[in-house]
């Protein structure tokens, strides 16, 4: 199965820049979008053989969150039954007979950490239903998680030091989750890859420069990785200032 993920920015502007022709190219099973950017109604999307399950924000023009699939779920849940994760349209789950599937657009901190307390409470609350769903059956956590989780998973990690995404609370974060029985796909696949980026910002030349962070993850439960046969960066893919993600398992 291929499971793809990406934070398109505004879906309404990424399908003006090749949207529909990336989705039909990679005929993945599920695709994941993150900061959908609309309302139910403000686009019409025709993806022939796919389900489309959306959790929208309050809020216009912010945040929000989509899967298109091509396998019908057991279930379907939106947040986590709190108001701390249900007004922006942040999570997505969608239940199989063999997983989970948890779709997911992780608050930032902003550039002043204004957010950050929220962010913390938003990072032990998820830990805690990603565990819950685990304790059940295999879970696949996938989206824009807003945190570069090592110096390696950007390019200047000594000067973004404390920055939103960079700061020593969020990256503990990623780590407790890793270490309760979650795997990050890519970088057990790819220990050493450096150089490999899935967000840039829109700066003059930056993307051309390759000045990037990895903050768009596929984590699975320990016992999904010896099924997970891929893990890409589809870094040359353009329409976002992310780029689309990968992942293939065989179950």
């Amino acid at each position: 199965m291929k499971f793809v993920s990406w934070n398109v920015n505004g879906i309404r502007a990424c399908v003006t820049k090749g949207f529909l022709q990336y989705f039909q190219q990679v005929d993945a099973d599920f695709f994941c979008i993150q900061e959908s950017k609309c309302q139910a109604g403000q686009i019409d999307l025709q993806l022939e053989g796919y389900e489309q399950y959306w959790n929208y924000a309050e809020k216009k023009g912010y945040s929000g969150t989509a899967i298109f699939t091509k396998h019908t779920p057991l279930s379907v849940r939106y947040g986590v039954g709190d108001e701390l994760t249900e007004s922006e349209g942040r999570i997505i789950t969608l239940e199989y007979e063999q997983f989970f599937l948890v779709n997911v657009y992780t608050p930032n901190a902003q550039r002043d950490l204004a957010r950050l307390p929220f962010r913390l409470e938003w990072e032990r609350k998820l830990a805690q239903y990603l565990k819950a769903l685990d304790a059940q059956k295999p879970v696949i956590y996938c989206g824009d998680l807003n945190v570069a989780h090592t110096d390696i998973d950007l390019k200047n990690a000594k000067s973004n030091k404390g920055n939103s995404g960079v700061t020593v609370e969020e990256r503990a974060a990623m780590t407790d989750l890793l270490q309760a029985g979650f795997v990050d796909t890519f970088r057990a696949l790819h220990p050493d890859t450096v150089d490999t980026y899935t967000w840039w910002s829109y700066m003059a030349k930056v993307r051309e420069r390759n000045i990037g962070w990895r903050i768009d993850y596929f984590i699975v439960s320990d016992r999904l990785m010896p099924s997970v046969t891929a893990a890409t960066i589809d870094a040359h893919v353009l329409g976002s200032d992310h780029c689309p993600i990968g992942m293939t398992v065989q179950l």
